[in-house]
């Protein structure tokens, strides 16, 4: 019926649990809306032209060596410090070493790091948010209370005694590259799902008093089918937004770590590390930074762009 509510994707399942014949409470298709949700995201301009960014820079990262197979670590005293060519399109640093070799090779580091730690984030997140959402008394004040505290903490000075504590003894067991990077993205993963779980509980408390909930509930169906087919599903449109920005908000914090060289080590060139690397030689050699400085911005800006984009796409009252 025009202008009605949209229910659940999967709450024609109700009709199943109660015995009534499938079909019997409508719900939209999932591909009509998916298009509507790709419609309104393409028509924010800003958005699109930061997925195209976003996806030129993924595949220059992730393909790059395919074009330019220069190693990381090639040393060329004679090349100290260039400018740059034709020869080296990004420049060299002090060792002679190729920019965009050790950028390309950076880049996967500094996103893998973001969207492993946005999924670590977002994880327990989503748990942390679903248990206080649905539980009533104790529980949701002590998590609610255990995600004040969290967000209490100054991120920075816990990120760097975290890193000091256990950076050695994870090289020790898990190498330099593997040690270093499971300890940065637990440590930002674990110090930046607060926010996902405050979103999430605000979802679950809205959207468990709704009538096809309480239609799921009234035909017996069990706390973990209520969950995972209806109030989550129905939850993940905020959630997807909020992942977006943990995206960014990861590799400025990697970047920050590397640069106050507490994160990879020097022969692990991060865009961090190449920022930490360069700001001797500002004087000489701008381009150093300058490149690593770029990648980081439009990466970040291009993934807060899209991030706004799927804001707008995934809210249906909102008209582009």
């Amino acid at each position: 019926m025009a202008g009605s509510t949209h229910a659940s994707p999967s709450v024609e399942a109700v009709g199943e649990a109660g015995g009534s014949a499938p079909g019997s409470v409508g719900a939209p298709a999932s591909g009509g809306s998916g298009r509507d949700t790709w419609r309104r995201f393409r028509r924010h301009r800003l958005a699109m032209a930061s997925a195209c960014l976003l996806v030129v820079l993924v595949v220059a990262v992730v393909g790059g060596r395919l074009f330019w197979p220069t190693g990381i670590d090639e040393i060329d005293f004679s090349a100290m410090l260039q400018s740059p060519s034709p020869a080296h399109p990004f420049g060299t640093d002090d060792l002679g070493q190729d920019l965009l070799a050790r950028m390309i090779h950076g880049g996967r580091i500094s996103l893998a790091v973001g969207f492993a730690a946005m999924v670590v984030s977002t994880l327990v997140g989503i748990v942390v948010g679903a248990l206080a959402g649905m539980s009533r008394g104790p529980l949701d004040a002590f998590l609610m209370w255990l995600t004040d505290l969290f967000l209490s903490l100054p991120a920075l000075p816990l990120l760097l005694l975290i890193i000091y504590l256990f950076r050695d003894s994870l090289k020790s067991a898990f190498g330099v590259e593997g040690g270093i990077f499971l300890m940065i993205v637990a440590v930002i993963g674990g110090l930046r799902w607060m926010p996902v779980a405050r979103l999430v509980r605000a979802q679950f408390l809205s959207i468990r008093e709704k009538e096809f909930v309480e239609a799921v509930r009234a035909a017996g169906a069990s706390q973990w089918h209520l969950v995972t087919r209806h109030i989550l599903p129905n939850a993940m449109g905020p959630v997807i937004v909020a992942a977006t920005i943990e995206v960014s908000s990861a590799i400025i914090a990697e970047s920050t770590l590397s640069f106050l060289g507490l994160g990879f080590p020097p022969d692990i060139p991060t865009w961090g590390r190449l920022l930490y690397d360069a700001k001797d030689h500002l004087d000489v050699a701008p381009h150093w930074a300058l490149f690593p400085g770029a990648a980081i911005f439009l990466t970040v800006l291009s993934i807060n762009f899209v991030g706004d984009g799927l804001r707008d796409a995934l809210d249906p009252r909102r008209v582009i």
